[in-house]
Parts: structure tokens; C-alpha cells; sequence
């Protein structure tokens, strides 16, 4: 069985006229249970992040790439002109809940390309850095202006939001709770801080969260597949 939760960063703003904020087009929380299989499809310029917290996710495709990924190894499809995949789990893998991220490319049709592999060590209570801009010194990149950050946190633990200036941050509560500003965000609630440089959070519980910088000024496309 799958089933996804589709979170829409834009429709936090009152009367914002896209669903997406920027080239952030939307973050899908998705849960596969074991041995389930979703057939090959195409993506045309979006570029899509599987980031995999728990479980295992096993990715085919038509440039003839068998991977895994799983909360060691982030992966990173850049559709450009058109990119086919298909996801499965097997019946003895555990259940699957994953992040897919989708990043509008400040241009149409550029070259497919995916990446794939293992990411850095998450050290408690620090942000770790998994992708950026192409120019960032994160270990992977998409084609826009984005950075993709986690945390997990002690409880009673407090950290400041990532911030860059001029840039926004949308965050999402993966597992746990946090609290900002007096209120409490709950496992799947999500937030959008904007004009703002600094906003600190406390872990209520063990917490995983996950946080986007956003530059809201970036160019980008809409004729994605997912990001229009």
C-alpha cells in the first residue's frame, strides 16, 4: 500500500498565489508499506530529493540505475528534459516513510542527471547540510537556490533555524515536537518564516526536523511535471 501527505509551502502565506514558495514547488511525505511498487513514470525539469529517514527504497530506472536508499544515503534526480523511474520495497523490507522533495531548476530542459550516495554523519543537536545550490559546499546540489538541513534533538534541546539573509525558512517536523515562538508544531506540522533572520526552536520530545532555505527572489520555471 502507498500513501502520501502533500505539503504545499505557498498555501501557509495568506492569499499567496502559488502553491509552492519559490523554487521550493512542494515537500510529499510518503508512506510504502512492504512489498509495494509504484511503476515507471517520467519527471520533466523538477528536481526531486528522496530523502529517507526510515525504512528502505529501492529506485530502478530507465538510464539503467538499480539504488537503494535508506537513512545512510540521500538520492537526487535532476529530470531536466525527462527523466523515467520506478520505487518498490520488497516483502521483507521494513515499512517506508520518506521525504520527496521538489525543487523548481531556474531553467527548462537541462541535462537528466541523478546523484546518489552517502551522507555525512548526523551528529545530535547539530544541523547537517545534504544539499544546496550548485555552488554550496553541500554533498549534493540542485538547480536552484535552495539548502535542505536536519537535526535530530534532544528534548528540552534548543537550536536556531538555519538563516541566510534575504532568504526565507520552511521547516517540517519529521518526528517529535518543537516549540517556536510559543507554539507547538507537532510530527508533520510545518512553518514558514519570512522577513526574518533568526527564530529558535526547542525539542519537546526526541525530535527529527528538517529545514529549507529558500530564496524567494530566485529565478525558476513552472513547467515541471510536479512544479507547475
Amino acid at each position: 500500500m502507498f500513501r502520501m501527505h502533500t505539503n504545499y509551502p505557498g498555501r501557509l502565506l495568506p492569499d499567496h498565489d502559488d502553491h509552492g514558495y519559490g523554487p521550493l514547488a512542494r515537500v510529499d511525505e510518503a508512506i510504502l508499506d512492504p512489498d509495494t511498487f509504484v511503476g515507471m513514470h517520467p519527471h520533466q525539469n523538477d528536481e526531486i530529493v528522496s530523502y529517507v529517514p526510515t525504512g528502505v527504497m529501492r529506485h530502478r530506472d530507465r538510464a539503467g540505475n538499480e539504488l537503494v536508499m535508506d537513512s545512510e544515503h540521500l538520492m537526487v534526480m535532476n529530470a531536466g528534459r525527462e527523466f523515467w523511474h520506478e520505487e518498490q520495497t520488497l516483502a521483507d523490507d521494513p515499512q517506508l516513510r520518506l521525504l520527496q522533495i521538489f525543487v523548481r531548476p531556474h531553467t527548462t530542459d537541462l541535462e537528466p542527471n541523478i546523484q546518489q550516495g552517502p551522507v555525512p554523519d548526523s551528529v545530535t543537536n547539530e544541523w547537517r547540510h545534504l544539499f544546496g545550490p550548485e555552488e554550496s559546499d553541500a554533498p549534493f546540489y540542485v538547480r536552484n537556490d535552495v539548502n535542505f538541513y536536519d537535526v535530530h534533538l534532544d528534548e528540552g534541546t534548543s537550536v536556531e533555524l538555519p538563516s541566510i539573509t534575504g532568504w526565507d525558512t520552511y521547516f517540517y517536523v519529521f518526528e517529535g515536537a518543537v516549540e517556536a515562538n510559543e507554539t507547538t508544531f507537532g510530527r508533520t506540522e510545518q512553518g514558514l518564516l519570512v522577513g526574518a533572520e533568526e527564530l529558535t526552536v526547542t525539542a519537546q520530545e526526541e525530535t527529527l526536523l528538517v529545514a529549507f532555505l529558500i530564496n524567494p527572489d530566485a529565478p525558476l520555471t513552472y513547467q515541471g511535471t510536479i512544479g507547475r
